[in-house]
């Protein structure tokens, strides 16, 4: 008795066509979810690293490359950081918007990553520069055409005019006048609000230093560079 052949049931192009878009929506699933845990993971490992070397909290972003391959090789192309709060170092309202480049991940947990370049603009306006201040000046005055900080002392009687610049790679205060009545304010308050102003303005970490310094009509804006440098180990659960 002739037997009859069984033939392959057919696949309709829809069933093919809805198992290759599963797939697709299945591999893009992951490698979204990939690339968040990456960012999450090297954001939290990268951020401690720069937060203990800075002195500040921050915020971070990061260049074009997915981080899931940096995940894989260790390298960041380019990291995005901003000062993050009030204060940086002992300057109140100073802004830092920083570009760190060629980082790359050292392998072992807790291990400092390595910078290749760096560069930074600064922002510290007349109202910051008055509350890091406090108690020593009021009423802090920029003068872009002059280049000169003018500030008031000894509870009004008084004034003094600064004049910052870059000299030998760091930022100096020179005082070009400071009088009270009419006649030279104490050396003792000069000299305290010069180096408590000197301290904000070269206290940059990474081995930044400034390139440019200018008075706006807000404040001072200074410009720095830095070439390779390390970061520090950081201690605690944030392990890269």
């Amino acid at each position: 008795m002739p037997t009859k052949s069984l033939s392959a049931p057919k696949v309709s192009r829809r069933t093919v066509a809805i198992a290759l878009i599963t797939v697709v929506v299945l591999v893009v699933a992951a490698l979204i979810g990939g690339e968040a845990y990456a960012r999450h993971k090297i954001a939290g490992c990268i951020s401690a690293q720069f937060e203990k070397e800075m002195g500040s909290q921050i915020d971070v972003g990061f260049g074009a490359k997915p981080l899931l391959l940096t995940w894989l090789d260790g390298k960041v192309s380019r990291m995005d950081v901003d000062s993050k709060g009030d204060e940086f170092g002992p300057a109140v309202d100073m802004q830092v918007h920083a570009q760190f480049h060629d980082i790359e991940m050292a392998e072992g947990g807790n291990s400092g990553s390595s910078v290749g370049s760096s560069n930074a603009d600064v922002s510290w306006s007349n109202a910051g520069i008055s509350q890091t201040l406090q108690g020593l000046v009021s009423d802090v005055q920029s003068d872009p055409d002059t280049g000169q900080l003018t500030m008031k002392v000894l509870g009004g009687f008084g004034a003094m005019q600064l004049t910052p610049r870059i000299q030998d790679g760091r930022v100096d205060i020179d005082v070009s006048q400071a009088q009270f009545l009419g006649i030279g304010v104490p050396d003792d308050l000069a000299q305290g609000v010069v180096d408590l102003m000197t301290e904000s303005l070269q206290t940059y970490p990474m081995g930044l230093q400034p390139t440019a310094l200018q008075v706006t009509g807000n404040g001072i804006e200074v410009d720095l560079r830095g070439g390779p440098t390390e970061l520090p180990a950081v201690e605690g659960e944030a392990t890269c």
